[in-house]
């Protein structure tokens, strides 16, 4: 028979691996014990039954407090601008309502986020399917959850609330009432590009509607376009953008945390 003769080095790691294994006798609650780094300390926000909803935790970036539209801009359109002119939606009773002068959008930028922001569709229904209480929230200015009146009003699946619009249809439809305060609460995880403005890894969505899971980590594949298939454009961080699409929607309780 042949003789194997393994290379020195091999047979040292090997023998530093085995020696490195520690004997299940000699383990002890301690030893799978993790210390440090510690995480930081957040305050959470409080839930009240009344008009002021939920309130933000400590390290929030609160976007609107109810009392004006300061880290907001008037947008033309749906994409992101260089704009700088002040947002004229009204700002009544602590909530921030669509108008039909332009879009909203943050005068910050983000990446990786948290996103807390709850809405109101008018009580006094108006139209049907996609003409019903619609707005949407374009995270980092591209890529849109869908806001709509959902409740009992039929629409195509992929652009219904809760969707990522035309490209991730919602595991359920937990709607509220017209003119109930709703609240999405959303993990978003931003797209990567290379140096040539390939997308080598996608942007990722987690959302809960009202508490309940209706996006599981959806891959986005590219801008969420009304007509035709996505397109991949390269970018850093964007701002986000309210949509304005004619009905009076409102918005409270807006808040980010970067992640």
């Amino acid at each position: 028979m042949k003789k194997i003769t393994l290379p020195l080095a091999f047979v040292a790691l090997s023998a530093g691996l085995a020696l490195a294994q520690v004997q299940p006798s000699k383990q002890t609650p301690e030893s799978t014990e993790i210390w440090e780094p510690v995480p930081p300390v957040v305050t959470p926000g409080v839930y009240s039954a009344n008009t002021a909803g939920t309130t933000p935790p400590s390290d929030a970036i609160v976007l609107f407090d109810g009392k004006n539209a300061d880290n907001w801009v008037a947008n033309k359109g749906y994409n992101p601008t260089n704009s700088t002119d002040p947002l004229q939606w009204l700002v009544k009773d602590g909530v921030l309502y669509s108008g039909k002068t332009s879009s909203a959008m943050t005068k910050q930028q983000f990446g990786d986020m948290q996103l807390h922001i709850e809405f109101q569709t008018p009580p006094k229904v108006e139209g049907n399917g996609q003409g019903r209480g619609n707005s949407g929230i374009f995270l980092q200015g591209r890529y849109e959850v869908q806001v709509l009146d959902n409740y009992q009003n039929p629409t195509y699946v992929n652009g219904m609330v809760g969707s990522i619009y035309k490209q991730a249809i919602p595991l359920a439809n937990p709607s509220r009432k017209p003119g109930e305060w709703q609240s999405y609460d959303i993990i978003y995880l931003a797209p990567k590009f290379n140096k040539a403005g390939l997308m080598i890894e996608p942007g990722y969505v987690t959302v809960l509607l009202n508490g309940v899971l209706v996006q599981n980590r959806a891959a986005i594949r590219g801008t969420t376009e009304y007509i035709g298939y996505p397109k991949v454009q390269a970018h850093g961080k964007g701002p986000l953008i309210l949509q304005d699409h004619g009905n009076p929607v409102g918005f409270r309780n807006i808040w980010v945390r970067e992640i």
